[in-house]
C-alpha cells in the first residue's frame, strides 16, 4: 500500500504560476499599440502640411539657381529670394489674366457666331444625308427637354457653393506653399548646415551631393520648360498671325505653357481652345491648326526637347507621361507638375548610387536581326 502523505490523503497537483514578465510585456504592447494608434491619427491629420511641405521643398530647389546667379552678383540672399518669387508670381499672373481673357472672349464669340454655325451644319447635314431639318425643331426638341436642362441648372446652383469653397482652399493652399517656400529658399544654407551637423564628414559630403543633384535637376527641368514653352509660344503664335485668329499673342502663350509642361499630349490638349476660336472664323483654319499642332509636337519630341534637355534633364517620354498621371493621381495639378523632376532626380540618384556593370556583348540584346542571321548561316546536321 502505497502512502501518498504522512496523514495518506493525495496533494493537489502544484499551480502554474505566471511569468513575472508577461504582465510588463503585456503593458509594453498596450502602449505600443496606442502609441500606433496616435502616430496613424497624427499622420492622418498631419497629411495635408506633409504635403505642402513637399511641394515646397521641390519649389525651392527649382528657385535655387536663380537665387544663387543673384546672391553671387551681391544681392542679399533675402532680397534675391523675394525678386525671383515675385517675378515668378507676377509672370503665374500674367499668364492666368491672360488665359481668362481669352476664354471670356471665346465664350462671347461662340455665343454670337452659334447661330450662324448652327445654320451652316444643319445645311450641311441636309444636304449631305438628304434630310429637312431646320434650327425652329432643334429649338423646340430642346425645349421639350427643358426638364433636363432644369435640372442641370439646379445641380449647377447647389454645387456652386462647393465650387468657390473648393477655389478659396486651393487658393490658401498655394499662398502657403508659397510662404513656406520662401522660407527655405531664404534660409537654405541655415537648412544646409542644420542638417550637416547631424551627420558625420563622411555623410556630409554625400548629403550635399544629393542636394547639389536635386537642384540641377528640378532647376534644369524648369529653365528647359520655360524655355521650351518660349519657343512653342512664338511658333504657334506667328502661325494664328498668318491665319488671322483672334488674339494670337494670348493663344501662343497659352500653346506654350501647356506643350510645354505637360508632356506627349500637351500640344493637342492646348489645341482646343484655338479650334474652338478658329470655328467662329473659319472651320477650315480649325483643321490647319491641328496639323501644325502634330507637326510641331513631332519636331519638339524628336528635335528640339532632346537637344535641350541634353544637358540639364532628359526622361523617357513613355516614363513621363506615367510620371504625370501617377503625379496627378496623388497630389493634383502639382503633383502632376512636380512628377517629371521629382522623376528625373530619383532617377539621378539611382544612375550615381546604384552599381552597374557591363553588359556582356550577346545578339539577343539587340534587335533579333543579328540572330536571324546567325541561325541561318548555322550548319544544318542531318
Amino acid at each position: 500500500m502505497d502512502i501518498d502523505s504522512p496523514d495518506n490523503t493525495p496533494q493537489a497537483p502544484a499551480r502554474t504560476r505566471m511569468p513575472k514578465w508577461l504582465p510588463r510585456a503585456m503593458v509594453l504592447a498596450l502602449v505600443f499599440f496606442g502609441l500606433f494608434l496616435l502616430a496613424d491619427w497624427a499622420f492622418h491629420r498631419l497629411t495635408g502640411l506633409l504635403i505642402v511641405l513637399f511641394v515646397a521643398f521641390f519649389v525651392s530647389l527649382a528657385m535655387e539657381p536663380a537665387v544663387a546667379v543673384l546672391v553671387r552678383r551681391g544681392v542679399p540672399r533675402g532680397l534675391a529670394t523675394g525678386l525671383v518669387f515675385v517675378g515668378t508670381f507676377a509672370c503665374v499672373l500674367a499668364f492666368l489674366a491672360a488665359l481668362v481673357t481669352l476664354l471670356v472672349e471665346t465664350a462671347t464669340n461662340l455665343a454670337h457666331e452659334t447661330p450662324r454655325l448652327l445654320n451652316e451644319g444643319v445645311d450641311w447635314i441636309n444636304h449631305t444625308f438628304g434630310q429637312h431639318f431646320t434650327v425652329h425643331d432643334l429649338s423646340q426638341r430642346l425645349l421639350h427637354e427643358s426638364d433636363l436642362i432644369e435640372g442641370y441648372a439646379h445641380t449647377a446652383a447647389d454645387n456652386a457653393w462647393g465650387v468657390s469653397t473648393t477655389v478659396l482652399g486651393g487658393l490658401a493652399q498655394i499662398l502657403t506653399i508659397a510662404l513656406f517656400s520662401v522660407y527655405l529658399t531664404a534660409g537654405g544654407p541655415r537648412v544646409r548646415r542644420t542638417v550637416c551637423s547631424l551627420l558625420p564628414p563622411a555623410r556630409q559630403q554625400t548629403f550635399l551631393h544629393a542636394w547639389d543633384l536635386a537642384i540641377d535637376k528640378t532647376g534644369g527641368y524648369l529653365y528647359s520648360r520655360v524655355l521650351l514653352a518660349i519657343i512653342s509660344a512664338i511658333a504657334h503664335g506667328v502661325f494664328l498671325s498668318i491665319l488671322h485668329i483672334p488674339n494670337p499673342i494670348a493663344l501662343g502663350v497659352w500653346f506654350g505653357v501647356i506643350s510645354a509642361f505637360i508632356p506627349t499630349i500637351g500640344t493637342y490638349i492646348a489645341a482646343i481652345v484655338p479650334v474652338f476660336v478658329a470655328l467662329t472664323v473659319d472651320p477650315l483654319d480649325a483643321v490647319w491648326i491641328l496639323l501644325f499642332a502634330v507637326v510641331y509636337q513631332w519636331f519638339q519630341d524628336y528635335l528640339l526637347q532632346p537637344r535641350i534637355t541634353a544637358r540639364t534633364v532628359d526622361v523617357n517620354a513613355a516614363i513621363a507621361l506615367l510620371s504625370v498621371l501617377a503625379g496627378g493621381a496623388l497630389l493634383g495639378a502639382v503633383g502632376a507638375l512636380l512628377a517629371i523632376p521629382a522623376t528625373a532626380t530619383l532617377q539621378a540618384f539611382l544612375s550615381e548610387y546604384v552599381k552597374h556593370f557591363a553588359v556582356t556583348e550577346d545578339p539577343r540584346i539587340e534587335q533579333t536581326t543579328a540572330r536571324r542571321k546567325r541561325t541561318a548561316a548555322a550548319p544544318t546536321h542531318d
